[in-house]
């Protein structure tokens, strides 16, 4: 395999991986905060900011991982 195809197996590894977890992360948050809606329907504006602010965090590793992709690919 030359340099190149490394390359590509390399950005390939780093973006699959990199969105792998936040992926199972936001699943989770959205599992909870509907777990905690059903349990207590008057709490669904702080639920809800909760549930918008962990998911964004969440989404920052993979906009992360995004980032160290476009660097490998473009370098």
């Amino acid at each position: 395999m030359d340099s190149e195809g490394l390359k590509a197996l390399a950005v390939a590894l780093s973006i699959g991986f990199g969105t792998l977890a936040p992926a199972i992360a936001i699943g989770m948050i959205g599992s909870r905060a509907m777990e905690a809606l059903g349990r207590n329907p008057e709490a669904e504006s702080a639920i809800r900011t909760t549930m918008i602010l962990s998911i964004a965090f969440a989404e920052a590793v993979a906009i992360y991982a995004l980032v160290v992709a476009l660097i490998l690919k473009f370098t």
